[in-house]
Parts: structure tokens; C-alpha cells; sequence
């Protein structure tokens, strides 16, 4: 472990330096600087690959309490995909039964680099007036550099805008997560940098997922006589998906079931010709308050983008697909939030409905998927999207 007298900053590109303690592995690592607003679950968060590339400041002010175990990672192998993490109070102790070590044991085995100590409500203020920002960390002897040196090193690196980090975090190879019990459907996964919950959601409702590279040819997976396409999250810019945006245009040509997630969203609103932008500081935690403008129901959704789809709340747009609907929108500032094929054939939602680390209100969203495929396969035709879902059942459980 790191001395508790290490002297790390967290350093902005724009200048701003937060002075604290080292945590984890020494040294320095660099990324956009955001900010979660979930009070639970960081072990989940750290090991999502859609933060790969960022520092991350928690604005719970007590980080690490749960300690960190092997079962709750989100990535394959548990990697944390984190480039950084900021805290202001670093639990000394673990206090929960399934942990296996702690926070800092975790980070310094996997050389991720922390900062405690500083006061992260300001920080975060700084991030919800200026934006997202480039960042570092830098602990050890190199923190003691030079204030104007550290922020020339940090405003140096590449901006999130134009970065293609998916195609650094997919799978380099097909891999198949299998039901549990009988095999009902097969779906063909592409990884944008997929969270392991979501195969596991799948499995629990009978679905062998193959889950495949970014931009794979659909063609060549003929072999798996597949049922359904998901597109899951991932980090960068949506605007370099252009591999995968052809295979999903490929599906809604031959109303293949479509459901997509997060990055999977702004990749079936390219494929639907909407235009992509960057948000100013992005949505990150598990209390996103989402409108469904099919059902009038409000879901508390789990968030991760600092990239959105141009729209209008409830708009229905002409496609090369037939007409298409913007479904869901934030509460908090009319961010599109999800879109959808009006002929219900594919659909897709930004925030996470897999539940990790919670909560569990757009779980359903699983279901309506399974309906879909259940048609497609019994010759029927897609459920419109000018109709409520009927899977809007409780899924107390399914968890």
C-alpha cells in the first residue's frame, strides 16, 4: 500500500490543482475528469469499461467502507478501467462480509492510481460550471513539480472527442455466455465494452449470448443462427463507430430484434441518421430520473455517457427504416435518453438496465426484448412503439 503522507494533485487542464494524499499505485495517469453521483457501488463503476479513460470523483464523501470482492466486477477479468479515482475520505477499514480485500489493496495490484483527502464538492462544482476536463493524477515526487509544468502535461493528451476507445476495450475474440437451462434464443452481443451483467440478464431468461468484436461483419455469424443483435455501452465517441453502424443499418434492414444500451443507443440513433454531440459534463450515477413518453412512466436509471443523440422529447422522424420515435427523455434537461423504431423491431435505451450496481426499475426492458424475438419467431409482427410494452411486470428477484 501507498504511505498515508504520499502528496498526490489532482491537476485540470484549465489550471485548477486539488492538492491531497496518494491512494493505490504511485505516479501518474491521465484522463477526462467526471463525476458519479451514486452513493453505492464503486467497485461496479471502477470495472465498467465505458470509464475507460477517465477520472472519476465521487461525490459520496466516504469511498471503500464495502471493501472490494470477486464477484460484483463489470468487465472481463474484473479489470478496472478507470484511469483514476478521487475521493475525499478513504475508508481505513472494510466492514462488509463478502468483501475479499480492500479498495486500495485492489488499486495498488492493478496500479490504479488514487487521490484522497481533497474536497471533492468543489471539484465537482468546478465540473458542473466548466464541463468535463481533461485531468491527471499525480502522486509521489512528481506531485512537488511545478503547478504550471503538471497542467502543460495534463492539457497535452488527446480530448474525448474523436477517440475511438471502444475498439480498445471489445473483446479480440467471440466468446458465449450460456443460458441458465434450456436455450430459448440466441443473440449475437456486439461489445462496445459490455458489462458482464448484461449476459447474465440474458441467461437468466433462457438466451445464449455470442458475444462478438466491435464492427464484426454479420455475415460471418451466420453460423449461430442467432434470434436477436444487442449493441451494449462503451466509451468514446459514437461518431467512430462506423464499422458497427453498418452491421446495425444491416439489421433494421432485415427487421432483425434490436436492443441496445448506452453507447448501443447513439449507435442505432447513427444508424437512424440522428446526429451525435458531447454533453458538458455528461450523466454519471444511479439516480437518473428517465420519462418514458410511451407509457408516461418515470424510471430511476443507472447512468454513463458524456455523448447524446440531437433530439426533440417525443418527436416522431422520418428514417430509411420507416418512422422512428425519440421514447425517452431526462427529466433533469431533455437529454434523449431512447429511441425506437416505430414499427417496434428495434428499440434501444441510454441509461443501463442490467442493474449494476442498481437500481432495478428499467429491468423490463429484458423482457420486452425476449417479446420481441417470441413474435419474430412465431411470424408476428413487432409490437409498435405507439403502444405501451406489455413486459412491464414486476422483476423483484430476477437480480
Amino acid at each position: 500500500m501507498s504511505s498515508t503522507h504520499t502528496p498526490a494533485a489532482l491537476v485540470l487542464a484549465d489550471g485548477r490543482v486539488f492538492r491531497g494524499r496518494g491512494f493505490g499505485a504511485e505516479g501518474t495517469t491521465l484522463g477526462e475528469a467526471v463525476f458519479t453521483t451514486g452513493m453505492t457501488g464503486y467497485q461496479e463503476t471502477m470495472t465498467d469499461p465505458s470509464y475507460h479513460r477517465q477520472i472519476v470523483v465521487a461525490t459520496a464523501p466516504h469511498i471503500g467502507n464495502t471493501g472490494w470482492n470477486d464477484e460484483d466486477g463489470e468487465s472481463r477479468g474484473d479489470r478496472i478501467w478507470v484511469a483514476g479515482l478521487a475521493v475525499r475520505d478513504l475508508s481505513h477499514t472494510v466492514s462488509n462480509w463478502r468483501a475479499d480485500r480492500s479498495l486500495e489493496e485492489e488499486m495498488t495490484a492493478q496500479g490504479v492510481i488514487g487521490i484522497r483527502g481533497i474536497d471533492t464538492r468543489a471539484v465537482v462544482r468546478h465540473l458542473r460550471d466548466r464541463g468535463a476536463v481533461a485531468a491527471g493524477i499525480v502522486s509521489g515526487d512528481d506531485a512537488l513539480l511545478p503547478e504550471d509544468e503538471l497542467v502543460a502535461r495534463v492539457a497535452a493528451q488527446p480530448g474525448m472527442e474523436g477517440a475511438d476507445l471502444a475498439s480498445e476495450v471489445t473483446t479480440p475474440e467471440v466468446y458465449v455466455v450460456e443460458p441458465e437451462g434450456e436455450t430459448r434464443y440466441t443473440v449475437i452481443a456486439y461489445d462496445m465494452g459490455i458489462k458482464t451483467n448484461t449476459p447474465r440478464n440474458l441467461a437468466r431468461r433462457g438466451v445464449r449470448t455470442v458475444v462478438v468484436p466491435a464492427g464484426t461483419d454479420l455475415d460471418s455469424l451466420a453460423e449461430w443462427d442467432y434470434d436477436g443483435v444487442f449493441v451494449s455501452n462503451g466509451p468514446g465517441d459514437p461518431a467512430t463507430a462506423d464499422a458497427t453502424v453498418a452491421q446495425v443499418r444491416t439489421v433494421l434492414e432485415r427487421k432483425i430484434p434490436f436492443f441496445g444500451i448506452c453507447f448501443g443507443n447513439q449507435i442505432l440513433g447513427r444508424a437512424l441518421e440522428m446526429e451525435t454531440y458531447k454533453l458538458k459534463f455528461g450523466h454519471r450515477g444511479i439516480n437518473v430520473p428517465v420519462l418514458n413518453h410511451v407509457t408516461g412512466k418515470i424510471d430511476i436509471t443507472a447512468q454513463n455517457h458524456g455523448f447524446a443523440l440531437r433530439g426533440t422529447p417525443g418527436e416522431t422522424f422520418d428514417t430509411p427504416f420507416g418512422p422512428a420515435v425519440v421514447t425517452h427523455t431526462c427529466l433533469n434537461d431533455d437529454v434523449v435518453e431512447g429511441v425506437a423504431l416505430a414499427d417496434g423491431s428495434a428499440y434501444s435505451v441510454q441509461y443501463h438496465p442490467e442493474a449494476a450496481a442498481g437500481p432495478r426499475d428499467a429491468n423490463p426492458l429484458f423482457d420486452q426484448f425476449i417479446e420481441l424475438m417470441e413474435r419474430r419467431r412465431a411470424g408476428g409482427d413487432p409490437q409498435p412503439t405507439t403502444t405501451a410494452p406489455s413486459a412491464q411486470h414486476d422483476t423483484k428477484g430476477t437480480e
